[in-house]
């Protein structure tokens, strides 16, 4: 039985991919410091550790308490906006901790290291869909964090044979399908749970950025991969990683505008979605949509749920089953 390290484990992403490991029969510890995850989203069975990748003695006693198989590094800042105020905040918390994490590793003799990285170390990107060898060009300080720990990571093959696999997320969507597990962010800010909430009439409005892009209804238009697909893909990479490192886009490779995120929800609901016009957002692309061509081409993986009314509808789901989210906010 293999046991792996999953750091951010009770957040969004990692709530899941921890699911697909148990799932699996794999053995779990979760480190996470709670920041913006959630104690009642790791599933029963992992162990938990409340630690902070900031401290280096922390995470020491993690690995001299466990023998893991490899790393899962979830953990991170990853707000867009919030990087653009706070950027020497952003390299400090995404850079500096990932960096300790893979010496930690390293030194533990766990040379299998799968990251968590983002669409946004592309930027404005030139071509659609995006490949991986499209250029690297982050417009804000979240992306260029993200792009920083992977060169890191680059470096490390080199020295330390630390063979990483670079996942860059497009927009993770929806919910656990069984409902173990779901999206609770505060604040919310991505846009099929604002949307949902609207719905339910928990929020304000929901702002639609724009409606003058170059695309068919004017809206942007965002790539939607399923949460539950993209913990798939940390679990279908490690075979790779026998191989050397490798870095693959994650995204269904079709663009859905925020008019039809709206439609699919009003369809999944019955309800009518409150929402006003707003001015673009600077920086905002588009259109930003994935080509996961070479991960489809080079392991097992392939979305399962690739319909934005299937993703929509466990979303649904999770939210009307769990009104208070993980019931755990203060205030």
């Amino acid at each position: 039985m293999a046991r792996y390290l999953v750091t951010g484990g009770a957040g969004y992403v990692g709530s899941h991919v921890v699911l697909a490991l148990l799932d699996r029969g794999d053995e779990v510890v979760v480190l996470d410091n709670l920041s913006t995850g959630h104690r009642a989203a790791v599933a029963p069975g992992a162990a938990f550790v409340k630690a902070d990748l900031g401290s280096a003695k922390d995470v020491a006693e993690v690995f001299a308490g466990w023998r893991f198989d490899a790393v899962f590094h979830l953990a991170a800042l990853s707000l867009v906006g919030e990087s653009m105020r706070q950027p020497l905040h952003y390299v400090r918390a995404n850079v500096n901790n990932s960096v300790g994490l893979a010496e930690a590793a390293v030194k533990a003799g766990v040379l299998r290291f799968v990251f968590s990285s983002t669409a946004a170390i592309f930027g404005v990107p030139r071509d659609i869909p995006i490949a991986e060898d499209a250029p690297a060009i982050p417009v804000n300080p979240y992306g260029e964090s993200k792009l920083m720990v992977e060169k890191a990571l680059g470096w490390a093959q080199a020295a330390h044979g630390l063979r990483s696999a670079c996942l860059r997320y497009f927009n993770a969507a929806g919910a656990d399908p069984g409902g173990r597990a779901g999206e609770d962010h505060d604040p919310e800010t991505h846009l099929i749970p604002r949307t949902i909430m609207g719905a339910l009439g928990r929020t304000t409005p929901v702002s639609v950025f724009g409606t003058d892009y170059d695309t068919p209804d004017g809206t942007a238009m965002r790539d939607y991969v399923h949460v539950a697909d993209l913990a798939a893909a940390h679990l279908a990479v490690l075979p790779r990683l026998e191989e050397g490192s490798v870095a693959y886009n994650l995204g269904n490779g079709a663009g859905h505008s925020v008019f039809e995120v709206i439609a699919a929800i009003e369809r999944v609901s019955g309800q009518k979605v409150p929402h006003h016009i707003g001015p673009r957002r600077e920086g905002d692309p588009p259109v930003l949509v994935a080509s996961s061509a070479r991960i489809k081409a080079e392991t097992q993986w392939r979305p399962v749920h690739d319909r934005l009314d299937d993703i929509v509808r466990t979303a649904w789901d999770w939210h009307v089953a769990h009104p208070e989210g993980y019931g755990d906010r203060v205030g």
